[in-house]
């Protein structure tokens, strides 16, 4: 059956553009960090902020990369789910989203920058190495998301790697709490991307597409998303036991249900807009994740 998605208008082409329900994926993992860094020092402020404008840049534009070069590569149409749709359906020009996307690029630079001088330039490398696998992500002749490796990059990247520089420019180290800490943000970023390759299955099996969905299969795709989920919480759970991680910490189980909600969508539904959202949900779960570890750190902060 082909379902037929309207197209927007005005503001409504650029919001969609950025794939909002994805941005999530780059304020959970800042703000996390930050919270982290609570018991270490006094939190600047201005190097929050600045570091969560750039990031949520980063996510648009990457998001905007994908947008141009699938439809490059002749993979997207007025039909396709989880798109932006400004170049299919809207009418935008491929080389306008993709000089918007290098624009937003070039400001999360500036701001990276600013964050370095403020801080340290070691982090122009690592900064500059997110940026890039932001970019090779779809682009280049070698796309990261046509890979297996699409969970793990984007894991790393959006889920570890922005936890650990969030911590790290507001204490000027980086400790062993903090990358525990970062464990289950990068599960969870590494889960929406599954999701989306869980969706989109068939299709990307069409185009060429190796992803790990692909190649071990739906069924099996599905029981990792579900361990990814699990693992998450049995995380916290053992760090709380084992580890001396505040008992507020649990809060994080208040997201759970929506957890199982995912993961009993994708085994009941296969086709894209049926299990769509799941994948919206997903992204929610990571923030929700997130928060409320985050906000635990800051209760027991504040009762300390």
């Amino acid at each position: 059956m082909t379902h037929s998605i309207q197209a927007d208008s005005g503001w409504r082409v650029w919001w969609q553009l950025t794939r909002p329900h994805t941005l999530t994926a780059a304020f959970a993992p800042v703000f996390l960090g930050t919270m982290i860094a609570l018991n270490h020092t006094t939190i600047d402020w201005p190097l929050f902020w600045a570091m969560l404008i750039a990031s949520l840049l980063i996510q648009a534009a990457t998001n905007m990369f994908n947008e141009y070069y699938d439809f490059a590569r002749g993979l997207d149409n007025e039909n396709s789910v989880g798109i932006g749709g400004a170049i299919v359906r809207n009418g935008v020009t491929p080389k306008t989203v993709l000089t918007l996307a290098l624009i937003l690029y070039a400001i999360a630079a500036v701001i990276g920058i600013w964050i370095c001088a403020q801080t340290s330039w070691w982090l122009l490398a690592v900064g500059g190495a997110a940026m890039a696998i932001g970019y090779l992500y779809t682009g280049g002749p070698y796309p990261i998301a046509y890979t297996p490796f699409g969970e793990l990059f984007s894991g790393v990247v959006m889920g570890f790697l922005i936890v650990i520089i969030a911590f790290y420019i507001q204490t000027a180290t980086v400790t062993a709490e903090a990358a525990m800490l970062a464990i289950p943000s990068t599960l969870l970023v590494a889960a929406i991307m599954l999701t989306n390759n869980i969706r989109d299955i068939v299709g990307d099996a069409a185009s060429g597409r190796k992803t790990l969905a692909i190649l071990i299969g739906r069924k099996k795709a599905v029981t990792i998303l579900a361990a990814f989920f699990l693992l998450s919480y049995l995380w916290i759970l053992a760090l709380v036991l084992f580890a001396d991680l505040t008992f507020w910490s649990l809060l994080v189980f208040l997201s759970a249900p929506k957890a199982i909600g995912v993961v009993k969508t994708f085994k009941r539904f296969h086709e894209p807009l049926q299990v769509m959202p799941a994948m919206k949900a997903t992204g929610i779960i990571n923030t929700l994740f997130a928060f409320l570890l985050g906000c635990s750190l800051l209760i027991h902060y504040l009762l300390a």
